[in-house]
């Protein structure tokens, strides 16, 4: 996601690193490779050069104070370059906010929604995605609204999804739009449905027709909000399009689509600035489930390369048991797992949404990472496979397995031995690794990115935004991991460069030390 704008801003970031002072050549060349960046990214012209000329202004003659002390009186060490991206940060965020999330609801009867926008961007997923929304998250009781009586096809998915998520759909054949949505508000209050999700009918293209169709249902319904459902992956021109419909319908919000599928993102930062509509809400993914609030600051994080720590957070307390999670990693720690633990935690993940994703959201990955990476989601299933085929003997005490029973799991899982060996290799690796992890920390709070996490658990409840320097405690993490060895990918089968390299020098470095000892006993028996 969002690929030609991250991989901009972290090469800039990288260049920077480390250096004590940024002169103004610097400040020139970094505010002119965000400048390409963005305009590859497809952001608007005019938005591309009000946000590099106030990176310039602020980061220009700015004197840095290198070292700070918190509150514990700890004294965090922060460079120019920190000071930069922070900069850069800030101006994202306001770039693409502030933003309000939250609907307007009617005081009496059903409140109406109208989900506007052009044919092919999304609508009918997104009116299904945002009545699952209201209902799980919000406790509210939607009824969807087939308004887009030119398509069949529209109405017959939108019957779909409304018998998937249990929501009911009015649906008349043969009527007016504007009857339609007429018949609907009063059908919503005599069954009790205190939201309406109209899903209005698109075009190819902006047309007078269209466009007084909506005004007429706008009239006549008096909606409390009016959606835009913009697909991110045309760019300038969703700007353009949102910018028409909002001159004609007055938007309350926009909903993003396909942000995943688009490697530039313009429309995600050029939108707000230019309509002055916020974004509210974004589709990542095709499942039901895949509606986010938007948050500004989270998509500045990962734009920037530095994950989204907050938004894994959520993902990940909407999924686990907080108290068995904690047992979970105490157990870990000990080098006590087995395949049934890692399968669980596998699907645990899994329901997180796609593992590209995830990974995309945690700090500083993206460094450690080569361009272009992808999460080899078949091979993941691929493990799954051979795990599947173990006995219950074999996953509970993965000892047990030797030669001729890998060559049993080989050809019951479609797989050959060497397959079979090299996952049991990694798992031995990786419990090894999590047991000498456990031994050097002595407690759970020790542990690199467990105290991180309480510490931001903790943040997002007091309403705090996260920006690049409250990341700075989680960059000693990332130095330690940059070596190649990043938690949790070895056993996951993903390839990690180096780790056997990595545990042979440890070995080897232990075996020296150790030697070093015996020698100086021996020294000084003489």
């Amino acid at each position: 996601m969002l690929e030609a704008l991250t991989d901009g801003f972290r090469d800039v970031r990288l260049r920077l690193q480390g250096q004590q002072r940024i002169s103004e050549e610097d400040i020139e060349q970094a505010v002119r490779d965000i400048r390409v960046s963005l305009l590859e990214g497809d952001v608007d012209y005019g938005v591309v050069n009000g946000f590099v000329a106030r990176v310039k202004e602020k980061a220009l003659g700015e004197v840095v104070q290198v070292k700070a002390k918190t509150k514990k009186k700890d004294v965090v060490k922060v460079t120019p370059a920190d000071h930069f991206v922070k900069i850069c940060h800030d101006e994202l965020v306001g770039l693409m906010g502030p933003v309000d999330t939250e609907l307007e609801y009617a005081n009496k009867g059903p409140t109406a929604i109208m989900m506007v926008g052009l044919q092919g961007s999304g609508k009918t997923t997104t009116a299904g995605k945002l009545a699952r929304y209201l209902k799980v998250k919000k406790g509210k009781r939607p009824m969807l609204v087939a308004a887009d009586t030119y398509r069949p096809a529209a109405v017959q998915q939108l019957m779909v999804l409304g018998r998937k998520l249990d929501i009911p759909v009015f649906a008349l054949r043969g009527m007016k739009p504007t009857e339609l949505c007429k018949m609907a508000m009063s059908q919503a209050a005599s069954v009790g449905r205190d939201v309406v999700i109209f899903d209005t009918a698109g075009r190819l293209g902006i047309d007078e027709e269209m466009m007084a169709e909506l005004e007429a249902i706008r009239e006549i319904t008096q909606p409390r909000n009016v959606l835009f459902v913009c697909d991110a992956m045309i760019g300038q021109d969703a700007v353009r399009t949102a910018k028409s419909f909002h001159d004609r319908l007055a938007l309350s919000g926009f909903v993003l689509t396909k942000l995943d599928g688009d490697a530039r993102g313009g429309a995600a930062l050029s939108i707000k600035e230019v309509t002055g509509v916020p974004v509210k809400y974004v589709g990542i993914g095709e499942g039901l489930d895949r509606l986010e609030e938007f948050r500004p600051e989270g998509l500045a994080s990962r734009i920037l390369g530095m994950g989204d720590i907050v938004g894994l957070m959520q993902d990940f307390e909407e999924v686990i048991d907080q108290e068995k999670a904690e047992a979970d990693a105490e157990k870990l720690l000990k080098g006590d797992f087995n395949f049934d633990d890692f399968l669980e935690q596998f699907r645990t993940i899994q329901k997180m949404g796609p593992l590209q994703e995830v990974f995309e959201k945690m700090p500083f990955i993206g460094d450690m990472l080569p361009k272009g990476f992808k999460v080899d989601e078949k091979e993941l299933v691929r493990i799954e496979s051979m795990i599947n085929s173990m006995t219950n003997a074999e996953r509970r005490k993965p000892d047990l397995v030797n030669d001729s029973r890998m060559k049993r799991i080989a050809g019951g899982s479609g797989h050959n031995f060497k397959d079979v060996k090299g996952l049991m290799e990694r798992f031995s690796m990786a419990r090894v690794m999590m047991k000498e992890m456990g031994r050097a920390t002595g407690m759970m709070g020790k542990v690199p990115g467990v105290s991180q996490a309480a510490g931001l658990r903790r943040l997002k409840r007091q309403g705090a935004n996260l920006d690049p320097s409250m990341l700075q405690g989680l960059q000693g993490m990332a130095e330690a991991e940059a070596t190649g060895h990043v938690p949790g990918m070895e056993h996951l089968g993903l390839g990690v460069p180096g780790e056997r390299k990595q545990v042979k020098d440890l070995a080897k470095r232990k075996e020296q030390r150790k030697k070093a000892r015996n020698s100086r006993k021996k020294n000084r028996r003489k």
